[in-house]
Formats: structure tokens, sequence, C-alpha cells
């Protein structure tokens, strides 16, 4: 998992205390040895205390698991308001939620049995009451519920609740996004009204973290495709928070959740998040204090806020990435999609486009993340090599649209790659489009050929299993986005899957091996990866942090001034 970043120091911080609701270390070794799991996994789970029944009240000097200290036992009160970079182009349902805003949302909505803190990436009990036990043969977990979950309808969590959860994730005919997570998991059953047996058809090293993803939604109000596309705009979970109103343009309004009783109480009673692309308009609502912290300061401005404003700034695994429909001539052949790759001054991109804040890529991964890995390929500027390909796979005069996003950094950076793939003979029309219709419209679309876009599964967890199923395994990306479906892809996903069930030095080199096809092939590579400089004003929050992946996050942060 990706470490926090010390503001200001690029140094990795550890949280400086142990929530009561976090994990027992030592507990959650015995299951996961139970399940074959990987000596990795004791570093994620090393900074962990012991879970009990019910939620401690957020008294000074305890930790929040939100990545500050709470403070002392209060009703909520107050709005915090922060502005992201991205705008919503996705629904609320956890298991289809895409849009960074949504995300961002989920986190202080909805729970899984654990949850992973969107600061740290630690793992803690969220509404599972204790650690979940785990079978003497690994493949059936059982948990059991926090005493008390209510969602913030008033109607409380039942067991039944989160099997349907977990079932209607795996369950093909949904084709949920987040399915790809857990493809190990075959059902879940209530086996008490507040008791859970998960399956599983194979040991899954990860599985403590990785069951995070699923987030748990009340079966009344997800029964049926009816009722689930009114809940898609109107989710209703058990976490400290609730959605009051949303539009995909503006942004979004949460309040507190009066039936909360978990390990994160709320220490407001609204947050507005508002969602523009501009950066102007996000940097005007910070210095004029309409927000106390914004996403993705524009560049120019990261050195030269007006104190007490600051900038903190993280690398992060989010990207631009070239995505090509690799099943339309002349992008079936790899070389091709090389060629492009190569015919990028990457630096030049990043100096104009980012003032410097990014790193070109050298791997799947960013080089931040524990389970990095160089590459066998690293694209750096070669026109001539460019050329080469292109001539050997038959190419000349080389002509298409470049769809973009309307995000800040993808907008400014296409007309620098644009302007690179001239020196190899290629012409590129860019069209920018919001990100809704980019996947909705032009991706799906027969005419599609050639996107550059940003992409940040690390919001969901960033173990590198989990980093490569987004992209590369199923059907959403790789089969309906990318139309990669060749035997190498084909390959990949198999690797995936064999990864999944090793450990140690076994693991890292198939991971290796699937970083170096994937770099090799392109179907949907990223060109850099971004470092992202959030800004807020620490005299009006308290225990404020930024994240290292898209979203403003202020669960156990409160208002002051």
């Amino acid at each position: 998992m990706n470490p926090t970043v010390s503001p200001g120091s690029g140094k990795v911080k550890e949280t400086d205390q142990l929530s009561a609701h976090s994990m027992s270390r030592r507990s959650f070794l015995r299951y996961t040895s139970a399940a074959g799991a990987a000596a990795a996994l004791t570093a994620t789970l090393a900074a962990c205390g012991s879970g009990t029944s019910k939620a401690a009240p957020a008294t000074a000097g305890s930790t929040s698991p939100g990545g500050g200290t709470a403070q002392a036992t209060q009703t909520p009160q107050g709005t915090i308001t922060g502005t992201l970079a991205y705008q919503l182009s996705s629904g609320f349902d956890p298991m289809n939620a895409s849009a960074a805003p949504a995300l961002c949302a989920n986190a202080h909505v909805f729970e899984g049995l654990v949850d992973l803190d969107p600061i740290t990436r630690e793992p803690y009990l969220a509404l599972a009451k204790e650690q979940p036990t785990v079978s003497a043969d690994g493949l059936t977990w059982t948990a059991t519920l926090r005493d008390g979950a209510k969602f913030s309808d008033g109607t409380p969590v039942t067991a039944d609740d989160v099997a349907w959860s977990f079932n209607r994730v795996v369950d093909p005919a949904n084709a949920a996004i987040i399915a790809g997570f857990v493809p190990f998991i075959e059902s879940a059953t209530a086996t008490g009204p507040s008791t859970v047996a998960i399956k599983l058809t194979s040991a899954f090293t990860l599985f403590p973290t990785r069951v995070a993803v699923v987030k748990i939604v009340p079966k009344a109000k997800t029964a049926t495709a009816a009722l689930a596309r009114a809940f898609d705009s109107n989710p209703i979970g058990s976490g400290p928070f609730q959605v009051d109103s949303s539009n995909a343009t503006t942004g979004l309004v949460l309040s507190n959740n009066t039936a909360y009783n978990g390990p994160r109480p709320a220490l407001v009673s609204k947050i507005v998040l508002n969602t523009t692309p501009d950066d102007n308009a996000r940097l005007n609502d910070l210095e004029g204090g309409q927000s106390q912290a914004i996403e993705a300061v524009p560049y120019a401005n990261v050195t030269s806020l007006t104190k007490p404003l600051t900038a903190d700034v993280a690398q992060s695994f989010n990207c631009l990435f070239l995505m090509f429909n690799c099943s339309a001539p002349p992008f079936n052949d790899k070389r091709v999609r090389q060629a492009l790759f190569y015919g990028i001054d990457t630096a030049k991109v990043i100096a104009t486009a980012l003032d410097g804040y990014g790193v070109p890529a050298t791997s799947y991964l960013d080089p931040a993340n524990p389970g990095y890995q160089q590459a066998a390929t690293v694209y750096s500027y070669d026109p001539k090599k460019a050329k080469a390909l292109l001539a050997a796979a038959g190419v000349s005069n080389l002509s298409f649209e470049l769809v973009t996003t309307n995000v800040s950094f993808i907008a400014n950076s296409a007309p620098v790659i644009v302007d690179s793939w001239k020196s190899i003979g290629v012409k590129a029309t860019i069209n920018t489009l919001p990100s809704a219709s980019v996947y909705s419209n032009s991706v799906p679309s027969n005419g599609f050929r050639v996107l550059a876009a940003s992409g940040d599964p690390s919001i969901y967890g960033a173990d590198v299993d989990l980093m490569l199923r987004w992209f590369y395994y199923g059907k959403t990306w790789p089969e309906k986005r990318e139309r990669w479906t060749d035997a190498t892809a084909v390959q990949v996903s198999k690797l995936i899957d064999q990864a999944a069930a090793a450990s140690g030095t076994q693991q890292r080199t198939l991971w290796k091996q699937i970083f170096d096809i994937v770099a090799d092939e392109v179907p949907l590579y990223p060109l850099y990866h971004i470092k992202i400089p959030t800004g807020v004003d620490p005299t009006k929050l308290t225990n404020f942090k930024p994240a290292k992946t898209t979203g403003l996050y202020f669960l156990g942060v409160g208002r002051k001034g």
C-alpha cells in the first residue's frame, strides 16, 4: 500500500496513535496465516490495535482513523467546504461507482466490514465487531457485525444486508465494476442475525484488506433493478455522513448521519464538495475563503500561496494514460501503439503542462508504491524508433481523433502530445469532453481510436493485485473499453490470478512479468504519474491531512474559525 507522505517533507509518516477500533496485528496475522497469507502483509497491519463492539467516543488525544487526533466528545457542528478537481460522472452505488467525487463521498457514507483509512491506507474494523475469523482450510471467513449499527434511514444493518451486498457484487448478471477485485469470493450467507460467512473459491492472501472494497448496502433498497437505479442516485449507507444532494457539474452536499455509532463519529454537521475541472475556480475558492481545502492546486501556484494557505505535494499513482481501441486497425498492431509512446517528449509534457509536478512512467505503478518494479520497456523520447515501428507496421500518414477528458492536467497535456507526434508524421485532432460523455458515448462508439485520460484505481486500495485488476482484468476496461481480448490479454488475466495465489518472491516475480507484458503491449498505459498538490487553510480545519489519491477526506476532521 502507498504510505502517507508527511506534508512538505516527502517522507513517510506513520500514524501517531492507534484507534480503539483498528485491528489486532497478532489476531489478523493468525487468520491470514491460515489462509496462506504472504509475509509482506505484516507490514500493512503493523500499526493496528484491537477491535471493540461499540464505537469509542471521540475523546481528546485519541486517534481519528481519518489521519489525525480527534477532538473531545462533541455534537457535530459547522460546515466544511472543499473543492474537487473532477466532476460527478457516475452514480453512488458502491459496486459500480467510478467517478472520483462519488468514491470520495462514498468513503464518508458507506462502510465495509473492514475499511482502509483513506490517508494511511491502514485497515481498521468498520462494520465488523471484531476480527473476522477464518476456517482451517482458508476458504470460509466469518464476521460478526457491530452492535446497534444502522443505516442513515434508521433501519438496522443485518447479516442479510451484508450477505446480500457481497452476493450482488459477485453475481455476473450485475456486471459490478468492483467484481474483478474479489473474484475469489463464491458467496456469502447470513448464519445468524448479526453473523455472516463468506465462502471463497480459493484461499486469497490479501483477503483481510481486500474485503474493504465491498461496501454494505440495505437489501430493501437494492433488491430489484428499479430500486437499485433509485439507490444509485440517492444512496443510503451506515457511515458517519449521508448524501443530501448531488449535481453532475457543481458537486454534492453531505450531512451528519445521526444514526451512526461506529468508530469515526462526524465532527461537523455538513460537508459541501464543490466540483470543477477549472484550475482558477478551485484556486479562487481557496484564496477567497469559500473552501477550506481544494484538490489539485494549479501547479503554477503551488509555491505562491499566501500564508496561512499551504499546498502539500505527494507523489500519486494518478496518471495520464493513453488507451487504444486494440481491435481497430492500425491500433490492433502493438508496434503502432508503441510508436505513439516513443513519439512523445514526456519530459516536455511534464514541464509544460505540470510545471514539473510529475514523473515519466517507468512501469505501470508509480515509483512511490511499495510494489513498484521497473518494467523491461521504458518509453523514452525516440522519434527515430517511433518512425521505424510505424514503417515496420506498414503505417504512413497516420491521422486520428485524440479524445481527452476535460481534467485540467489532461487538457493541458494534449496539445504538447499532439505537437510531439507531428515529428513522427502523425496527425491528431483533439476532442475534449467531460468524463461522463467520454465513457458513455465516445469510447463505446465504433469510431473510437485513442483516448488520453486520467486514472487512479489506488482510491480503492494500493496493493499490486488490486491495481492490476482495475485496468487489465475482467470486462469493463480490457474487453469493453480497450477491446484488448487477444491471447496476451488472456495470459495477463491468468498471471494476475496466479500471483494472487502466490506469496513472497514468487508473487513479485509474477507481478514483474505482468509489468513487462503490459509495458510491451500498451493497450492502456501511463505516460506519466502526477504529484498531487492539495491546498488547505490549516486555520480553518482540525486534523486534516491530504491523500495520495484523488479526493478530499474529512473523516475525523473538525471545523474551526
